[in-house]
């Protein structure tokens, strides 16, 4: 009788094991790409929790973000995830900063929602330039679905406390949420489990697509950490238990390939049916922040390294990523975190095309 019941209580306590916890931060602009396909793969994921998704403006303005993410969640009916709007603006640079920068250094390749003009050798699909207060027609139709009262840096620090210990961060925007939310409560970054997080860039390796003009004459410099360099050098430099990077440079043997979007379209989940409608090929750089989150062992190669970033708004090199060997820095803050400069590649396509076309949780 003994062992009927221990094998009957196996699989209730298999399924009743806690769920990994998580607020994913973006800037999710859509629909689908690169910003909310790496969403999308933490949220069908059976062994996660998201708490919640906190946007910020970067590749676009907050609002018409948030719009794109509501609705997403809508049409793949999982409308019960709170969407809660955060920042706006950096907490320091500036559309007209950025301009006065370009006049004395030279033009920037890519400037999220601050760009004029479209790069001829990178085919995006973009509304045009618009102030942070509008919200075009979408083109996979408006959401009914509204987001969350609160700010973001309130339901952060909220939920940390809410669950001490047990939330991981996902941030794959600029980190103008998790700098505020710092400064609401200064146990922000200590009572998190960890940061996960992409940006910044080392020495990539140069990649076969347009996209490598991005860095291949300015290799230190990365569009998260170059939106916000004051919040990403002052998250960094706050208590964090853990903290993971992605930069770049993984990302440069990746691109969302056709034979993914082949593989992906001939799903038929509505997740799939999502993705499909609206992908595009670019690299993984999101992805491989929420693959390494979700499956660690993708990560083929990681290093300790001290990390800050260059916030001296009027160089050359503001924005950039400024690294060390551990104990090799300055001392003025800058923490070790362990960087991910490599990962399995197929690996990695495998998970990205496994979790877009599976039924929900």
């Amino acid at each position: 009788m003994a062992k009927i019941l221990f094998l009957f209580l196996v699989p209730i306590l298999a399924l009743a094991a806690p769920r990994r916890k998580v607020i994913i931060d973006q800037d999710a602009f859509g629909p689908g790409g690169p910003n909310l396909q790496p969403i999308l793969m933490v949220l069908q994921s059976p062994d996660v929790e998201v708490l919640g998704i906190t946007v910020e403006s970067g590749d676009g303005w907050q609002k018409e973000n948030v719009a794109h993410t509501l609705r997403m969640l809508e049409l793949i009916g999982r409308p019960e995830i709170p969407v809660v709007p955060g920042a706006t603006f950096p907490l320091v640079n500036s559309a007209e900063a950025t301009k006065r920068w370009e006049a004395r250094h030279g033009k920037l390749f890519y400037k999220g929602a601050w760009t004029e003009e479209w790069s001829k050798e990178v085919l995006v699909r973009r509304p045009e330039p618009h102030g942070p207060e509008v919200v075009p027609p979408l083109i996979e139709g408006d959401p009914a679905l509204k987001p969350a009262a609160e700010t973001a840096a309130e339901f952060l620090v909220r939920q940390v406390r809410r669950y001490p210990g047990e939330v991981s961060i996902l941030a794959m925007g600029p980190m103008t949420n998790l700098a505020l939310a710092s400064r609401l409560d200064d146990g922000f970054a200590a009572g998190a489990k960890e940061l996960v997080f992409m940006g910044g860039s080392f020495n990539p390796r140069p990649a076969d697509n347009a996209f490598a003009l991005e860095y291949v004459y300015t290799p230190r410099l990365e569009f998260n950490f170059r939106w916000d360099p004051e919040a990403a050098s002052a998250v960094l430099r706050s208590p964090w238990r853990r903290i993971v990077q992605v930069p770049v440079d993984p990302s440069t043997r990746t691109l969302f390939r056709p034979g993914m979007i082949q593989a992906v379209a001939a799903a038929t989940t509505p997740v799939a049916r999502y993705v499909a409608a609206h992908v595009e090929s670019f690299p993984l750089w999101d992805e491989i922040a929420a693959a390494v989150w979700l499956e660690p062992a993708l990560a083929t190669r990681r290093e300790r390294v001290a990390v800050d970033v260059d916030t001296a708004a009027d160089g050359a090199g503001y924005g950039n990523t400024l690294s060390w060997a551990p104990g090799r820095g300055p001392g003025l803050g800058e923490p070790v975190v362990e960087v991910v400069f490599e990962v399995d590649v197929a690996g990695l396509e495998a998970l990205v095309v496994e979790r877009l076309t599976r039924a929900g949780p």
